[in-house]
């Protein structure tokens, strides 16, 4: 018994129970999750207290001088189609300046007993200029397709690199990235 539009709300359900369809998710990267790379690598998780009482910032500040990468990992829900993936990033600075800031993400998916000392894929970039304001929170635009080395599959753990790509921003101050927003569609209602 599937009724597609119980009351008008939009919702399909079966019965009583809420259908989920498979399509487009987005799952939430916080900077807390992320650790810079060993060589040229973003710095070290910061703590930054704008006002006592308000919201306090996590994040990991890119240089504006030199690329800076820092790494996660995760292992997607056996629903995703283990195609390819976009990303917003979310920052802020702390300055006045409006240049743009670059990021840019790439992946490589390792299966169970293979080996994790692998070449990431091709990366995509997505680039927002700074409000002027310091400390606004700014996110960034969908980046472009980016295709997961590795041949993914479910159950595999999916490795990033992210980086500030200084030749192609203008942004001077650091980029202080608060997370990103990792886009990726699946191809079955559940995982099980």
């Amino acid at each position: 018994d599937i009724n597609l539009n119980p009351k008008g709300t939009g919702v399909l359900k079966s019965g009583t129970a809420a259908v989920k369809i498979a399509g487009k998710e987005s799952i939430w990267i916080p900077a807390v999750a992320m650790y810079p790379t060993t060589t040229n690598g973003c710095a070290a998780l910061a703590q930054t207290e704008l006002t006592a009482g308000q919201p306090e910032l996590k994040s990991l500040d890119f240089d504006k001088d030199s690329d800076e990468f820092a790494q996660f990992a995760i292992a997607f829900p056996k629903s995703w189609n283990e195609g390819t993936v976009t990303f917003q990033p979310f920052f802020t600075a702390d300055t006045t300046n409006t240049g743009s800031a670059k990021f840019i993400l790439a992946g490589v998916a390792v299966a169970n007993d293979g080996p994790i000392d692998v070449a990431f894929g091709t990366g995509q970039g997505t680039a927002i200029g700074f409000s002027g304001t310091a400390n606004d929170l700014m996110v960034g635009n969908e980046s472009s397709a980016i295709t997961i080395a590795g041949s993914p599959a479910a159950g595999e753990q999916v490795f990033f690199n992210i980086f500030r790509d200084v030749s192609a921003d203008n942004l001077t101050a650091d980029a202080k990235l608060l997370g990103i927003k990792l886009f990726f569609t699946t191809d079955a209602a559940n995982d099980a």
